[in-house]
């Protein structure tokens, strides 16, 4: 037994291969959508979506992007990508500096500039930690990264920071 959306129980529907795939998901009656439950952390240590196998968990950018990843395919139902990205549950989206922009909530905080403004990279909109240890701190010269560089390409002759750290004084990956 299942809870539908309003807290009621709901019978799932018929387990399809070995093992009830539905038993801890939860769905609205109308559609089987599936909702927050479906939050996983990725070995990435990212933000991921959990297969109805629960064995599988794809990362947030892999959810309605054409290629079915999941074993039965549920990261590209309709309902789920019908009308991106209000019918994404909300733990695949961040919100960029300009509202009306969003990407997917595993491409905060990853050094690359996702929004276009850097505001999925620096605060005052995303609290993100100090560049890794793969990665240089200065002012990139190319609008890619925002406030790091990644180290392979420190010492590589290009020019990548402002100050020019990234050939001179980064020690490499």
């Amino acid at each position: 037994t299942q809870k539908g959306s309003l807290g009621d129980p709901v019978q799932g529907p018929p387990c399809p291969t070995q093992g009830c795939l539905y038993e801890h998901h939860l769905y609205s009656r109308a559609s089987l959508a599936p909702t927050e439950t479906q939050s996983c952390v990725t070995l990435t240590n990212r933000t991921g979506f959990l297969c109805h196998d629960r064995r599988h968990c794809i990362p947030a950018h892999g959810v309605c992007d054409g290629v079915r990843t999941c074993p039965h395919g549920e990261d590209e139902d309709e309902s789920l990508c019908r009308d991106v990205p209000q019918s994404l549950p909300s733990f695949l989206l961040a919100h960029c500096g300009d509202s009306a922009s969003w990407i997917y909530s595993d491409q905060r905080c990853d050094g690359i500039n996702n929004c276009g403004d850097c505001s999925d990279e620096l605060s005052p909109v995303t609290a993100c930690p100090p560049c890794g240890p793969g990665w240089w701190r200065c002012t990139p010269i190319v609008f890619k990264y925002c406030s790091c560089i990644p180290r392979v390409l420190c010492r590589d002759h290009v020019q990548h920071c402002s100050d020019w750290s990234d050939e001179y004084a980064c020690s490499g990956p």
